[in-house]
């Protein structure tokens, strides 16, 4: 048996489809209307609108929060664009900072070389650190001076703030410098005030021992360390460090120069002198030779009697 259709689907075509073109006849007239040109329905337009839009204010809102949202997003994104290129350029300061970092103590270092204050008579070759030994066992540096430049197995090199070893092994564009740390390493040094000389001796660790020394309990920490001289090893008064004492109580020197950062060497061009090995011909002017012209007169003895004359041949 067949279902009846309900009497409402068979009006609900027909009423739509005739909304739908009442609708569009609505829409075509308030178009046609808002397109003439004539004072009288400009005035009509305004009541309208008058009439029409204030009312409407609640149908706009969510138009307007959407409109704001959307202006709002835009912001976002710029200011998220923003965000990105202020971190790129933190970024690039960061860089810059290190960069400038460096190079101050680049330049404080350089400026601690000019203001040592040695002999006169030293002259010095400044050379670049290029790489160390990287061992535990052996405490060196390899530098980019060499026999090229003048550079003699034994100097002194220094950097802007002490003593940092000797020249030991010397190519034609690389010489080897073995830091005062180094365990075949051994100076003999001074103690001030006290005047004590002792002995660097190197252990590979940052501060080398002091040994043989001859009165212990006049040397006290924070003592200032130079070369002797003895022995020329190297030129006397090269500053070193300073005098400090372990946790076992044995006398060790707090190096002045700065081992972690050793970027430039002064190597000291240190001419040795001339020993004295005659005795006192050198002190004292020389005497007559005998035979000379120049014998002086034989003088009157103490009793003031003349010499006797020769006698007359008869």
């Amino acid at each position: 048996m067949a279902r009846e259709r309900p009497q409402d689907s068979n009006y609900s075509g027909p009423l739509k489809r005739l909304l739908a073109g009442v609708l569009v006849l609505c829409l075509i007239g308030l178009f046609v209307l808002w397109r003439i040109d004539s004072p009288r329905v400009e005035r009509f337009r305004a009541q309208v609108v008058d009439a029409v839009v204030p009312s409407f204010d609640w149908a706009m809102a969510p138009v307007t929060a959407t409109v704001n949202l959307l202006r709002d997003f835009q912001s976002y994104q710029r200011i998220y664009g923003q965000n990105q290129e202020l971190r790129r350029e933190l970024q690039q300061m960061k860089a810059w900072k290190e960069a400038a970092l460096q190079l101050e103590q680049e330049n404080a270092r350089l400026l601690d070389l000019n203001k040592v204050q040695l002999d006169p008579r030293l002259t010095f070759v400044t050379g670049v650190v290029l790489a160390d030994s990287g061992s535990p066992f052996r405490q060196s540096v390899l530098i980019n001076v060499g026999a090229r430049d003048g550079i003699v197995d034994g100097w002194a090199a220094m950097d802007g703030l002490g003593l940092v070893g000797r020249i030991s092994g010397v190519g034609e564009r690389t010489s080897r410098v073995i830091l005062l740390t180094d365990t075949s390493s051994r100076i003999p040094v001074t103690i001030e005030p006290s005047g004590q000389q002792a002995l660097l001796s190197g252990d590979n660790s940052p501060a080398p021992v002091i040994s043989f020394l001859e009165a212990p309990d006049q040397v006290r920490p924070g003592d200032r360390v130079t070369a002797s001289g003895d022995g020329g090893v190297f030129p006397a008064g090269l500053h070193v460090g300073r005098v400090a004492r372990d946790p076992s109580g044995r006398l060790r020197v707090r190096l002045s120069a700065d081992y972690q950062r050793l970027e430039f060497l002064r190597v000291l061009r240190n001419w040795r002198e001339e020993r004295i090995i005659g005795p006192g011909g050198l002190v004292l002017p020389p005497g007559p030779t005998p035979g000379s012209s120049d014998t002086p007169a034989a003088e009157p003895d103490s009793a003031g009697d003349a010499p006797a004359p020769e006698a007359a041949d008869g």
